[in-house]
């Protein structure tokens, strides 16, 4: 399976889906942390993956969302953004908001 297909696999079965770098409970840069410590407050389950760990996805998923940096946030298919997005959103609410209704619809 070539690369931007697994990629499309990982965005379309998962409605809340963080690439990152590290895990969840091991982020390993801060950008990372602030980002899945926002998404961990919304306290609906998501999905990560390791991009230290993916090397082809790490180089391929910035061409495919147009977005250059990690992490990026991923909910119902659509990019949400990275790090600073994730904490505004988180800040006013509606990340919490859009987190639970894209785990509704699963």
């Amino acid at each position: 399976m070539e690369t931007i297909d697994t990629i499309k696999e990982q965005i379309g079965k998962n409605p809340v889906l963080i690439y990152m770098k590290g895990a969840p409970n091991a982020p390993q840069c801060g950008f990372s942390a602030r980002a899945v410590q926002a998404l961990m407050a919304c306290g609906e389950k998501f999905a990560y993956v390791d991009i230290l760990q993916n090397p082809d996805i790490r180089t391929e998923l910035p061409k495919y969302a147009n977005w250059p940096t990690f992490p990026q946030l991923w909910v119902d298919g659509e990019l949400v953004g990275g790090s600073d997005i994730i904490i505004e959103l988180h800040e006013s609410g509606e990340l919490s908001n859009m987190v639970k209704a894209a785990t509704k619809a699963e």
